[in-house]
């Protein structure tokens, strides 16, 4: 949760909740909860949501996993089948990612599933790094 805004109390937990829930009643997709595919315990979270960043409307891709389950290519998994989702089932013109302007880890994911940096955008007072899928990329089917 460092490179996420930090742990939220109860409020903001209730808050994000209810946020997540009404995205999903108003455009039928939104945050996930990911599973192990051996023993479906829980290994973290995929987001795919309409994020307002500097009053545009964009469409997010996210994630965040549990710190046992890192270094095991969930991230580029995830990242690459919500990419494909917002391209087939959404036709989204463009996808973006924020991450914190350190997270080397996040953005070569971010990169590695064909996305590109953009520029750096402020949001709710913190410099994230914007990255956005490659232009063309509805037509050349990536990820």
């Amino acid at each position: 949760m460092a490179m996420l805004g930090g742990v939220r109390d109860e409020a903001q937990t209730d808050e994000y909740m209810e946020r997540n829930l009404r995205h999903w009643a108003e455009y039928g997709f939104g945050t996930w909860l990911l599973r192990d595919r051996g023993d479906l315990r829980v290994v973290g979270r995929a987001v795919l949501r309409h994020l307002r960043v500097e009053n545009a409307d964009e469409i997010e891709v996210g994630y965040g996993f549990h710190p046992a389950e890192w270094g095991r290519g969930l991230a580029r998994e995830i990242t690459g089948a919500c990419l494909g989702y917002a391209r087939d089932a959404l036709q989204a013109a463009s996808v973006v990612a924020l991450t914190h302007p350190d997270h080397v880890r996040s953005q070569r994911v971010l990169t590695r599933v064909g996305m590109v940096y953009d520029r750096e955008v402020e949001e709710e007072g913190k410099r994230l790094a914007l990255f956005r899928t490659a232009p063309g990329w509805l037509k050349h089917g990536r990820p």
